[in-house]
């Protein structure tokens, strides 16, 4: 599991040469990761399919691959940051043949499900994968709060830590290689359903002619609360308890039922809280309704637990 720690990689003693690294893929982070390793002195070489993408990278010094197979034989560690794990293998199954020996380390975004397959691709062709997922935006790639998720063999990721750790703290989370994009993917779940939520509170105020940065701090200053609910909302769901500690599902539910019918009633988009509102009605149907709101965790878990026979 991750340690969470403050650790910065990029403050060890590093060796007075990294070896040579292959970027493929050259959209925003790609380009971040590149001109990274390259302010660290890494010999980087890069690969993208429209080829002037790599032009600013190339002209900060890394080596333009002319095929998928020169940009494979140029490094024995491969990065790859693309939209989606398929792309992956437009460019590099023509040139699969030449991963054999290669570790190959994947921080685009897809599903678990997605990483599993593509581990087992690397396998049948002789190289060994790690998946990552990057948590923070290209602008802080390289900044000493940017951490990565990575799962795979913990071998590799040691073997490659002084390199990976240049462009963000490496938090190992299994060998499992569909772990780091479930906790990548958990992340971007809340860290997205916040935005959407924030958007949608303040489309009720300028509902009522109140501006969003009128409404700002008070956000913030809830926002900020978030931890506290956070820690008592984790330790209920590992127990599986749910105390009423002055906010019971009940109370919550009727909560929410205000929030959508005054959605409504202000002409905008009432799906976000109608969809929180059947959850809560589910939990309500599922007998929680005295116990604390945590105990919503239970309609979101029933549909998947029924079908794998979880008790």
């Amino acid at each position: 599991m991750p340690g969470h720690s403050g650790t910065d990689f990029r403050k060890r003693i590093m060796p007075a040469q990294l070896p040579s690294v292959t970027v493929v893929g050259l959209g925003p982070m790609g380009r971040a990761m590149a001109g990274t390793l390259l302010d660290h002195a890494v010999p980087v070489t890069v690969f993208n399919r429209t080829a002037s993408r790599a032009d600013a990278v190339v002209a900060a010094g890394a080596r333009r691959a002319t095929s998928a197979e020169d940009a494979l034989d140029a490094a024995d560690l491969v990065i790859v940051s693309l939209t989606h794990y398929r792309a992956m293998y437009d460019l590099l199954e023509p040139a699969a043949d030449r991963l054999a020996g290669r570790v190959l380390v994947n921080l685009s975004s897809d599903t678990p499900r997605e990483a599993e397959r593509a581990a087992a691709w690397a396998a049948r062709h002789g190289a060994e994968f790690l998946t990552g997922g990057i948590m923070v935006p290209a602008t802080l790639v390289g900044d000493d709060t940017a951490y990565a998720f990575y799962s795979g063999p913990r071998a590799v990721l040691d073997r490659w830590s002084d390199t990976l750790g240049l462009l963000a703290r490496p938090e190992y989370v299994g060998a499992d290689p569909s772990l780091a994009l479930l906790w990548y993917q958990a992340l971007l779940d809340l860290f997205m359903t916040t935005l959407v939520g924030a958007s949608h509170a303040a489309a009720l105020m300028k509902s009522a002619g109140v501006q969003a940065g009128t409404f700002l701090p008070y956000a913030s200053d809830l926002l900020a609360q978030m931890p506290f609910f956070l820690e008592g909302a984790a330790e209920e769901i590992d127990r599986r308890e749910y105390p009423d500690v002055g906010a019971s599902l009940a109370m919550m539910a009727a909560g929410i039922d205000h929030i959508t019918v005054t959605s409504e009633d202000a002409q905008i988009d009432s799906r976000l809280p109608a969809a929180v509102r059947e959850l809560y009605r589910r939990a309500l149907d599922l007998g929680f309704g005295r116990h604390g709101s945590g105990s919503v965790y239970e309609a979101i878990v029933a549909p998947s637990q029924s079908a794998r026979g979880v008790a």
